[in-house]
C-alpha cells in the first residue's frame, strides 16, 4: 500500500503502482496519451469519462473500487449529468488492501452480480489507491455465467483527462468484442445489418449528428454505423465491422489501436463546416477507394446548403475558445467558417495524427493552438486578447464574468448541439450571437458587484474579515517546501 494514500502525490503514486506491477499499464498510458506542453490539464477527476461511458450502455452494470471519498464524488457527478442507475462500490481498508482482501471481495462481488438476465458486462474500475497498490483486475475471470468482466484501471496520476479515460473503457470493450469475433459468430446488431458498407463513428455526439454524417454518406453509397463510445454491447461488432472509421474526436488512441488491429482505415477531422466537410467526404472517399465522381456527387449535395447556412447565420466577432471534450478544433473551425475571429483555442487533449488536419487549417488562419492547455493557458488568453465572448470550461467562465466577459460553458451549451452538416452550419449562430449581445449586461454586473472582495474575504461582513495570516503564512511555508522537494526529487 502506498504511505499516505490519495495524498500521498502523483509521483509516489506511480511508484508504488510501478513496484506492485502495474508498469506494463501506466507505459501504455503514457504511450497512449503522453503529457505536454502542460502535463496536469484542470478537467475533474478522468475516472468520470470511463464511468459515464458505462453508465450509458444498456446491461452494462459498474463497480468502482478506490477510496470512498473519490467513490462518493464520482456518483455524485455522475448522476448530476444524468445517470439513472446504481454504482456499485466495493470498500476497503488498510488491511483489506495489504493482504489482498480487497480483491477477493472485487472477485465475490462480480461473482454475486453475474446474471446474464440482467446483464451483458460488469465493469470493473480500479481508481487511483487501488492502482497504486497493485490490486490485479486481470486475474478477475473474462466471463461469468455468459457475462462479460472487464477490468481497468483509470488512475488519475495515469490518465491526464477524463475525455481520455473514456477511450480507456471504449478501447478495453472494443479488445473483448474483437477476440469474441475473432473466436466465432457473434450475435447481430438489433436493429439489422446494414446492406451498404458502414462508417463508424468515433467519439460522442449529438444525436442528430449520426443522422446527418448518414445523409452526407448516402450518395457515396456508404451508410453511418454506430458511435463509440456505444450505447449497448452488440453495438461493438458492427463497429469493427465497417469499412472505414471516422475519428470525430481524435483522442480514442486505444480504440483506435483496436480498429487497426482490425485492419479498418481511419479517417480524421469531421463533416464540418464547408471546408471541413469537403475535405472529409474526400477522405472516406479515399479510404473507400471510391471513384471521384460518387464523392463530388456527395459534395454537391451538401456543400452549397452549408455554404448558405453559414452566410445565412453570420457570426461576427472575436472569441476565445477551449475545453477539454475533445471537439474544441473542429467547433472552432465551423465559428471562423461562420466568420468569427478566434486567435486562440486551448484543449486539454493531446495532439494526434487525427487532429492534424484541423490543427493546420487553424494555424493557417492565425489561430495558436495549444494543445494540453491548462487553465492559466487559457485564462491569459482570454485576459490578453479581452474577447467579446469566451467559451471554455467552467473556472474559465468564471474568469469571465468577472472580468465582464460574455462566456459560455463549452460542455453543455457548444458540444451538446449539433456540429455536422448545415444543420451544425447554422446552429451555433444563435446562441453564440445571442451571448456576445450580454456585454452590456455582464458590465453591469461587473459593477454591481465592485467591492464585494475576492478570494477568502469575497461576500458581506458584519465587521472585518477574519483573515488569520499566521496560519496563511505557515501554511505557505508547508507548500514551498513541498514544491522544492519536488523539485529535487524531479533534478534527481
Amino acid at each position: 500500500m502506498v504511505d499516505g494514500g490519495c495524498h500521498a502525490g502523483a509521483d509516489a503514486m506511480q511508484d508504488a503502482a510501478r513496484k506492485a506491477g502495474k508498469s506494463e499499464i501506466l507505459d501504455q498510458f503514457a504511450k497512449d496519451y503522453p503529457v505536454g506542453p502542460h502535463d496536469k490539464p484542470q478537467s475533474m477527476c478522468p475516472a468520470f469519462g470511463s464511468l459515464r461511458v458505462g453508465l450509458r450502455m444498456r446491461r452494462v452494470a459498474t463497480v468502482l473500487s478506490g477510496s470512498a471519498c473519490c467513490v462518493y464524488g464520482l456518483t455524485f457527478v455522475s448522476h448530476f449529468y444524468g445517470a439513472r442507475r446504481s454504482v456499485g462500490y466495493v470498500p476497503f481498508n488498510s488491511e483489506s488492501l495489504v493482504t489482498g482482501k480487497l480483491f477477493e471481495d472485487i472477485r465475490d462481488s462480480v461473482y454475486d452480480m453475474a446474471d446474464h438476465e440482467r446483464y451483458d458486462a460488469i465493469v470493473v474500475t480500479n481508481l487511483c489507491v487501488p492502482t497504486a497498490s497493485g490490486v490485479p483486475l486481470r486475474l478477475l475471470p473474462k466471463e461469468i455465467d455468459g457475462v462479460r468482466i472487464i477490468g481497468i484501471d483509470v488512475p488519475g496520476f495515469g490518465i491526464p483527462t477524463h475525455a481520455e479515460a473514456k477511450d480507456v473503457l471504449a478501447g478495453a470493450m472494443l479488445a473483448y468484442a474483437r477476440e469474441e469475433v475473432k473466436a466465432g459468430p457473434v450475435p447481430a446488431p438489433v436493429g439489422g445489418k446494414s446492406d451498404r458498407p458502414t462508417v463508424t463513428m468515433l467519439g460522442e455526439m449529438f444525436p442528430a449528428d449520426p443522422v446527418m454524417i448518414g445523409a452526407m454518406l448516402a450518395p457515396m453509397g456508404l451508410a453511418a454505423g454506430p458511435v463509440v463510445p456505444c450505447r449497448e454491447w452488440r453495438e461493438m461488432y458492427s463497429a469493427l465491422d465497417c469499412g472505414a472509421v471516422a475519428a470525430i474526436h481524435p483522442f480514442y488512441s486505444a480504440a483506435m489501436r483496436e480498429f487497426d488491429a482490425a485492419g479498418r482505415p481511419i479517417v480524421g477531422s469531421a463533416p464540418v463546416g464547408h471546408d471541413g466537410t469537403a475535405a472529409w467526404l474526400s477522405g472516406i472517399g479515399d479510404a473507400f477507394n471510391l471513384p471521384a465522381d460518387k464523392v463530388a456527387e456527395a459534395q454537391n449535395a451538401f456543400l452549397p446548403a452549408i455554404k448558405g447556412a453559414l452566410a445565412a447565420n453570420p457570426v461576427k466577432g472575436t472569441i476565445t475558445l477551449s475545453g477539454y471534450e475533445g471537439s474544441e478544433l473542429i467547433v472552432a473551425r465551423l465559428l471562423i467558417e461562420a466568420g468569427a475571429d478566434i486567435p486562440y483555442v486551448g484543449t486539454a487533449c493531446q495532439k494526434t495524427p487525427m487532429s492534424a488536419a484541423d490543427c493546420e487549417w487553424l494555424e493557417a488562419k492565425g489561430v495558436k493552438v495549444k494543445f494540453r492547455a491548462s487553465l492559466e493557458d487559457d485564462c491569459a488568453a482570454m485576459e490578453a486578447i479581452k474577447p467579446d465572448l469566451a467559451i471554455g470550461t467552467t473556472p474559465v467562465v468564471q474568469k469571465g464574468k468577472q472580468l465582464g466577459i460574455p462566456s459560455l460553458y463549452f460542455t453543455n451549451l457548444i458540444s451538446a448541439r449539433p456540429l455536422m452538416g448545415p444543420a451544425g452550419a447554422g446552429g451555433l449562430a444563435p446562441v453564440i450571437n445571442a451571448a456576445m449581445g450580454n456585454k452590456d449586461r455582464m458590465g453591469k454586473m461587473k459593477f454591481f458587484f465592485e467591492g464585494v472582495g475576492a478570494g477568502d474575504t469575497a461576500g458581506v461582513w458584519e465587521g472585518a474579515p477574519n483573515l488569520q495570516p499566521d496560519f496563511k503564512a505557515v501554511r505557505q511555508k508547508k507548500l514551498d517546501k513541498a514544491a522544492r522537494a519536488t523539485k529535487a526529487q524531479e533534478m534527481i
